[in-house]
């Protein structure tokens, strides 16, 4: 992508960027290294939409509903108190 060294001082102006005029012609070349790139990122994400996606698919089965004792699963714990499971402290509340 071309861009004229008109339009890079006006972009230095608007950004508040004092430019030499010996730096002139490098962000020239410069800015239009950056736009040619943003072109070619803008195609390949064109070209990435086109193709059928197989990520975030959400795969939907049969909910099946089964019954369950809650003391059958709190026998099984490694340790209980009542009607619940007693687990590590993990945080300091102090």
């Amino acid at each position: 992508m071309k861009i004229s060294r008109e339009e890079a001082l006006k972009i230095a102006s608007i950004s508040r960027i004092a430019l030499h005029e010996n730096e002139i012609d490098a962000v020239v070349t410069q800015l239009a290294d950056v736009l040619e790139y943003a072109k070619r990122v803008q195609d390949l994400a064109t070209e990435i939409e086109d193709q059928p996606s197989s990520k975030n698919v959400n795969v939907m089965r049969d909910g099946l509903v089964q019954t369950s004792s809650p003391e059958l699963i709190l026998s099984r714990a490694p340790e209980r108190e009542e009607h619940y499971f007693v687990v590590p402290r993990i945080l300091d509340t102090k």
